[in-house]
């Protein structure tokens, strides 16, 4: 089942309000079962269970994170989306542990039969805080 390009829109924005709400099992209905999650390091996570599983730390405390919604590219024929995304969170970043952080990055998304069936992640190199550009660990 495809997804027209205003549902396509909608279940973006019912997606990212599971994230604001800390709601794992809401982001994680909106995977396919075999879905792939490649993140910014190229980490990749197959199926449902497994990407649910590592996020899940991050929901478990309410973790201090938002996704703030930039933009939204939609492809209804190619049943892709684009997301363009700032997150904001308390950093892990040695030397600067636990102060607002700000990444920008992108998320290039599949969907297959109405769900997610591929998130691909990006991410800038720096990220922000205290107000200065701060270049990322390495992995």
């Amino acid at each position: 089942m495809a997804l027209s390009r205003d549902q396509l829109i909608a279940f973006m924005k019912k997606w990212n309000t599971a994230w604001d709400n800390y709601d794992i099992d809401g982001v994680a209905a909106g995977f396919t079962d075999d879905a792939v999650f490649e993140n910014w390091t190229g980490g990749v996570l197959q199926g449902k269970e497994a990407i649910a599983k590592a996020w899940g730390p991050w929901f478990a405390h309410n973790g201090g994170f938002k996704f703030h919604f930039e933009d939204l590219f939609v492809d209804q024929a190619a049943q892709k989306v684009l997301f363009r995304w700032s997150l904001s969170w308390p950093s892990l970043e040695k030397a600067y542990e636990g102060k607002p952080e700000v990444r920008r990055g992108v998320d290039v998304i599949t969907f297959k039969d109405g769900l997610i069936s591929e998130k691909l992640t990006y991410s800038k190199t720096t990220l922000e805080i205290e107000g200065q550009r701060v270049a990322l660990a390495a992995a």
